[in-house]
Order: C-alpha cells, then structure tokens, then sequence
C-alpha cells in the first residue's frame, strides 16, 4: 500500500493533490432544490429534472473532475438502496478520470433515533436505531459500544461510506454547551474506553477475507473529533460562530481534554491501533501555546497540529 501511495503521488499533478486536500459541501442525495446546499440535474432542480434520485448533481461532477475532489460529505439520502447506487455511480465516474482515486464519500453520525436531523433523513429506521453517544456512556459497557460500531461500519459500507466524521470524543465539562448529547460525558476514564471500544468497531473488519493489519471490507476510517477537545467552550457558546471562538481552562485541565484522543483514540486494543484521521475543532484554545505564544484556531496552530498531534 506504501509502495502504490508513493508511486501515485508521483504521478500527480499539484492541481491532482491540491483536489486531496479538499472537502465538499454537503451533498444530499437527491440535491435539495432550497436551501443551503442546492444542486441542479442539467441545470434544472431535480422535481423537473427527469434525473433518477441516484444520479450525480452537475456541482457533484463538477468538483469531482475539475477540481479533482474525492472527499464528499453526505447528509440526508432518500433510502440507503439509494445510497449505495449513487455511490457507485460517484465510484465509476472517478475510476476513468485522473488517477482513478476512488471518491472517500463521509458521514456525520446517521443511526440516532432523531430523525429530524439532516443525516438520518432516509436512514432513520431503515438501519439501525441506537442512542447518542451519551446513551451509549450511559451503559457504561464499552463492548456495547464496540457492538454497534460494528453493526454501524456494516451499514456505512453498505451504503457507500468510508469514513466516520466521528466519534465525538470531546470532554463535556461545560453543560451549556448544546453539543453536550454528542460526547461521551464528562469523565476522562469513561471517554477514553468507550472512544477505543467506538473506534475499534468501526475499524476492525472482523470477518473480512484478505483483511490488512485490521482493515478489510468492513472497516470504516473513524475520524475521532475535535482536537485538542470541543468540551470547554467559554459560556457553553457553539465553536461554529464567532461568538463561541474561545476555549478556555479555568481549571487549568488542558491535558485532561487529551486523554480520550492520546489513551483511547491512539492506543487502540485492535489491529488497526489509531484512529485513521482527526478533526480539529474550529475554537482558539485561548492561552495554551506555550512554545509560539499563538492565539490562533486550532486547525492553524504549528503547536496544536504539528508539535502537539503530529509530533508528540
């Protein structure tokens, strides 16, 4: 795999690459005709379109061959059969054009029982039902948590999803936060085993046949999120807007927020040993640059990424 990864970045055009370090906006499927996230089928919205509901947008076709994008963010989908088609066709679009690098189609959590959210349109109920992270906490049975995450890379494969935008492993230290549901609680302990028991899951391709250091046909990349911890947010503001820019120890618990990324996200117990990727989260951890002295997002922090994720 070495081997075959260096000798296509050869090959590659900068514009090639530049196209792997992107991400797409949210695609559902079919395109929504109002709102954020529209899309057009030969420049008509799809009710008047004559498209099929697996067919790819023309913004979907777009950036998969001229800006060479193959990460995609899938939302809500008309039913996972749906899914899976449009997977395949997204797959044997890219396989004839460039370097035939298969598209990495992504999703937010999709078996809540919510569903009203924008990723279990489609899915709730018609894959498997399970509680938010905190539930799963609740039992305080990590290979519960390992059943499902099991169950769920199945069903992600299922319907054409390779990478996890999850878990959510943030400490919960501030309960005004509204993300507080989608972490694993407060307790560093409890966190950390349920964020291996989660990952393992997910990334252990049990069953698979020619499986690799853990990883077969049934694995799914778990994105563990968000580093260095979306948990202390000043006045429990959301990380998304402007308002909610800051994380803040007042409690001087900086290392504490880690211990689910470097003791359970990065110590795995099964074959695939880490989480295969890493969010960062979108606040300033105020104050906790001790070696530049920058307050800075965490995703263009040198000593948030590279001296403390990539290299320590």
């Amino acid at each position: 795999m070495a081997e075959r990864a260096k000798d296509l970045a050869k090959q590659m055009t900068v514009e090639q690459m530049a196209g792997l370090m992107l991400y797409s906006r949210h695609q559902a499927i079919p395109a929504q005709e109002a709102g954020m996230f529209t899309g057009t089928y030969q420049e008509k919205p799809f009710s008047k379109s004559g498209a099929s509901t697996a067919d790819l947008s023309d913004q979907q076709i777009a950036f998969l061959t001229k800006d060479n994008l193959r990460h995609v963010l899938m939302t809500s989908v008309a039913s996972p059969d749906i899914a899976a088609q449009w997977n395949n066709n997204i797959q044997a679009l890219v396989e004839g054009i460039g370097m035939g690098i298969p598209a990495n189609n992504s999703s937010d959590p999709r078996n809540g029982a919510n569903k009203d959210a924008e990723y279990n349109a489609g899915s709730g109920g018609a894959i498997s039902q399970w509680p938010e992270e905190l539930g799963l906490a609740a039992t305080f049975d990590a290979a519960i948590t390992a059943q499902f995450g099991t169950i769920a890379a199945a069903e992600y494969r299922a319907m054409g999803i390779a990478t996890a935008l999850s878990p959510q492993i943030d400490l919960a230290t501030e309960p005004r936060w509204n993300r507080f549901v989608g972490t694993f609680g407060e307790d560093p302990k409890l966190a950390t085993d349920m964020t291996r028991a989660y990952v393992d899951g997910f990334q252990t391709s049990i069953k698979s046949i020619d499986a690799y250091e853990g990883w077969g046909n049934q694995s799914v990349n778990a994105m563990v999120k968000h580093w260095p911890s979306g948990g202390p947010k000043e006045g429990g503001r959301d990380g998304h807007f402007a308002y909610g820019k800051f994380a803040v120890y007042p409690g001087n618990n900086f290392e504490t927020h880690l211990k689910p990324f470097t003791e359970g996200a990065f110590k795995l117990d099964g074959k695939t040993k880490k989480a295969s990727a890493v969010m960062p989260y979108y606040t300033i951890s105020y104050g906790q640059d001790k070696k530049y002295g920058e307050n800075v997002g965490n995703g263009f922090s040198k000593y948030i990424i590279t001296d403390l994720l990539r290299d320590k």
